[in-house]
């Protein structure tokens, strides 16, 4: 049957006390609002209808790759408002709301919602030991008969415990009609979607409910607190779906994923660790604490030292890199190579087991197999306009503090003295260096601080 989704995102967000739209909050890098839209491309909708009010144009922006109906809704008038905005864009037999801020609702619950709702109306609902702020379901000899808000309760219905989710699907030629049915005439003077219900009784037409199976999945986020319990809940998720994998993860607590963590067999990942984007890691490789991987992949049996930090990079097997090491976009480092600590690779391959082990920087070049680059090595890239090349070729033994000014080339089996500026190229099998005199100059004396 065709579907129509409408998304409520028009909300500021009073209690994230932000100048952004709450609906941009991000959970586990990602807005909340584009976890609500992927999940409603799943439902393979005529289309998606997003409410907008609150800063408009920049969530409009934040999606502009997405096929989406923009809609602003003038005034914050209750969700019953909302919704008749929607309505030119109803196209489907049924129509399904969701929220901006429920950004964990889950697919499955929805597919069910929307079975038991052809030709009348679903209401997502759940069970919660504190109620306390939801609007609750009444039931009369186990039927829906109504939703209370909670500001609209009596005592009686204030203790009941299953609560309205807000999520509703309804078909569609219903729900039109009903929208231009409700009133405001409540304590907030607002415009309630949950009086739909009550119209629906009127009507005799069915209404259904389905249970949803996790509180986090119709959980809303309003203030910066829920945002934080909730960006913990779903790192919890996705390290407990690690472990049963079989990482070994030394402090889930203290492990952030945010986006996709692909691993292998017998992987150990310490604590403080974060992960961005694609992260591919291979057999046994070990991940010290606090260290950053963005859009990369580490080769089997590679061992990344703590603090490193590692972005659209490739580290090849049997490598071993830090600690304290940054490799930049564009780096891939062949297998047994060392990369030691504060040293800084860009844009560069480096072969087969070369070792940079100490306060070095290698950009915008090609160092071959085997070569040994000495502390404070840097290849002088930039000269203020253009970047240029440095090639570094097999079995090169480059001398501590040595600068080499690219362009240039350093030949196989060459060795830079220590202390050298290299300009030109360097000949394969031979020694190269470039220093200034040294002098010595007797019965000099320090200078002194002035009184």
């Amino acid at each position: 049957m065709s579907l129509s989704v409408v998304i409520l995102a028009a909300g500021k967000g009073t209690r994230m006390r932000s100048d952004q739209p709450k609906v941009l909050h991000q959970l586990a890098h990602q807005s909340m609002l584009q976890y609500v839209i992927n999940v409603a491309k799943n439902l393979n909708p005529e289309n998606i209808t997003i409410i907008v009010g609150y800063q408009a144009a920049e969530v409009e922006e934040a999606f502009k790759h997405e096929r989406l109906n923009w809609v602003i809704q003038k005034e914050q008038l209750g969700t019953g408002d909302a919704v008749k905005y929607a309505i030119p864009h109803l196209f489907g037999k049924q129509s399904i709301i969701l929220y901006g801020d429920v950004p964990l609702v889950q697919l499955e619950d929805l597919s069910q919602l929307l079975k038991l709702s052809v030709g009348g109306l679903g209401i997502l609902t759940f069970i919660k030991n504190n109620p306390t702020g939801y609007g609750r379901i009444n039931r009369v000899d186990d039927g829906i008969v109504g939703i209370v808000e909670e500001k609209d309760c009596n005592q009686v219905q204030k203790e009941i415990r299953e609560i309205n989710t807000g999520i509703m699907a309804v078909d569609t030629k219903y729900l039109v009609k009903w929208l231009a049915l409700i009133s405001n005439n409540n304590s907030q003077k607002e415009y309630y979607l949950t009086d739909i219900v009550g119209l629906a009784k009127k009507d005799k037409v069915k209404i259904g409910s389905f249970e949803a199976k996790s509180e986090i999945t119709v959980s809303g986020i309003n203030s910066k607190i829920e945002l934080a319990m909730m960006e913990r809940a779903v790192q919890l998720k996705k390290t407990d779906a690690l472990m049963e994998a079989g990482v070994t993860l030394m402090d889930p607590a203290r492990t952030d994923i945010r986006g996709k963590l692909d691993c292998g067999s017998d992987v150990v990942i310490d604590v403080g660790c974060i992960f961005e984007g694609s992260v591919k890691l291979g057999k046994n490789v070990k991940i010290g604490a606090y260290v950053f991987l963005k859009d990369c992949a580490i080769l089997d049996n590679s061992v990344i030292e703590p603090y490193c930090h590692i972005v659209s990079s490739e580290v090849g097997s049997n490598n071993r890199v830090g600690p304290y090491a940054r490799l930049r976009p564009g780096t891939t480092l062949s297998r047994d190579v060392h990369i030691g600590n504060f040293v800084e690779i860009k844009n560069s391959k480096v072969g087969r087991g070369t070792k940079i082990n100490h306060l070095s920087y290698v950009g915008d070049s090609l160092v071959g197999n085997l070569v040994n680059v000495g502390a404070g090595t840097i290849t002088c890239n930039y000269d203020g306009v253009n970047k240029h090349q440095t090639i570094i070729e097999d079995n090169v033994f480059i001398g501590s503090n040595t600068q080499l000014v690219a362009p240039v080339i350093i030949g196989q089996g060459a060795t830079i003295g220590a202390g050298s500026t290299i300009t030109k190229d360097a000949p394969a099998d031979t020694l190269s260096i470039s220093r200034a005199k040294q002098t010595s100059i007797p019965n000099w004396e320090k200078p002194k601080k002035k009184k």
